[in-house]
């Protein structure tokens, strides 16, 4: 398996439904372990997500999971998830959706450097930048 980096998102209690929307978002196949899947089925953290990833047909890699118990859940601003490329439409595609329900706090617009390019904030308290670069 070749080495890849990609983030691992931190939930608190609703990985299941983020994780869902992200796939509506970009396609591909999402796959979600409950921590009843691996532990003792009758806890009270049995149906949070203990590991989930989604992997796209664009070649994406996402991971998340609810924090697990006992562990503090504590967003922060210290990261965001960047997005870029050169395809218009699919980014514009990807804004759309991760924008509904957020915040922006960048405008998905043209920039001093020549790209386009936004950064918002999705319902789930994801950080996100989107740069869209001119095609060669």
């Amino acid at each position: 398996m070749t080495s890849r980096l990609n983030p691992y998102l931190s939930f608190n209690g609703d990985a299941k439904q983020a994780m869902e929307f992200y796939q509506e978002v970009f396609g591909g196949t999402l796959d979600l372990n409950t921590f009843g899947d691996f532990g003792q089925p009758d806890a009270p953290e049995a149906h949070k997500i203990m590991h989930g990833m989604l992997e796209t047909t664009s070649g994406f890699t996402l991971m998340g999971a609810d924090v697990p118990p006992g562990m503090e859940h504590s967003p922060g601003n210290n990261f965001s998830v960047s997005l870029s490329g050169d395809d218009d439409a699919e980014l514009r595609g990807y804004w759309e959706k991760l924008s509904t329900g957020g915040s922006v706090s960048v405008p998905l617009d043209k920039q001093m450097w020549g790209d386009v390019f936004g950064m918002c904030t999705d319902r789930f308290g994801i950080p996100w930048m989107v740069n869209i670069g001119q095609q060669d």
